[in-house]
């Protein structure tokens, strides 16, 4: 049987955690944002639980730079187009399945119904997208370069692990029609509803997943932790090598409201960065 409840790392992937409001003891939360006194170099010190944020040595973003060949399994996607529930705070907007907003509104009292939920298979192992959302510009650089903006794919398997897989976008003369339908939560009145006693927005549009993804699914790959607190390690991240296009439009849609929401780059440290092909 798939476990009942979400971990603390999954509710913070969600970004649903109670760290997007303010305090709770209770909890050990802390508000933090990506400036000042609550920015990013001050998360370790903010709450005891964010401690990895500064003390982690597999932390995440990275550069990408030198990585190493390997015989890597091909990436799966089994995405469809969904009712996509939209969800803002203070930090960004997350695409989040009603399924799962369901889930943690209960208090994850009662079990996910992954069957349900699109899936992502990396050799014999299978997760189930969560939620996504984006960063600009991308939380991760490529030799250096960071793109205009990513797309980071959330996703979790049976046995509690994340898979994040990102996907860059670079500023071009073409939209992205899953982009677009990600905008209107931005713009459209959300519905409200709580969650452990904190209102968050959110309200459902169609949006197909798939309109995310790049033709070519090469990727890199290495393991890190979330970019934002509690910075969580041991998550696998997936990251494809060709970016997809955002119109000069749908960027500056986004940044009127969101920008600069990249944590900065972390130390590699030990960790190789494997790659595809």
């Amino acid at each position: 049987m798939f476990y009942k409840k979400l971990t603390i790392a999954t509710l913070a992937a969600l970004g649903l955690t109670l760290g997007a409001y303010a305090d709770d003891k209770s909890h050990g939360y802390a508000h933090w944002s990506y400036k000042g006194d609550t920015g990013p170099t001050h998360w370790g010190s903010l709450s005891e639980k964010f401690a990895l944020c500064g003390s982690g040595k597999k932390q995440s973003p990275v550069d990408l730079t030198d990585s190493v060949k390997a015989d890597l399994p091909p990436l799966q996607f089994n995405y469809s187009l969904s009712q996509i529930g939209l969800v803002l705070n203070d930090h960004n907007l997350y695409a989040v399945h009603p399924l799962v907003l369901e889930h943690v509104k209960n208090q994850q009292k009662t079990e996910l119904a992954r069957d349900k939920l699109d899936l992502l298979s990396i050799g014999d192992e299978t997760y189930q997208l969560l939620q996504f959302h984006p960063h600009t510009p991308s939380e991760e650089a490529i030799n250096g370069e960071r793109a205009d903006m990513v797309v980071h794919l959330v996703h979790q398997n049976a046995k509690e692990q994340l898979a994040v897989v990102a996907v860059l976008f670079k500023q071009g003369e073409q939209a992205n029609p899953a982009v677009a339908k990600l905008w209107e939560g931005l713009s459209q009145p959300p519905i409200s509803t709580e969650t452990k006693g904190h209102e968050f927005k959110a309200h459902e549009v169609p949006i197909d997943a798939n309109q995310l993804l790049p033709e070519d699914k090469n990727y890199y790959t290495l393991e890190g932790s979330l970019t934002t607190p509690p910075c969580s390690e041991g998550v696998k991240w997936v990251v494809l090598k060709q970016p997809m296009s955002i119109s000069v439009e749908q960027l500056a849609q986004y940044n009127k409201i969101f920008s600069d929401n990249a944590r900065p780059l972390q130390p590699l440290n030990d960790r190789q960065v494997l790659s595809s092909n």
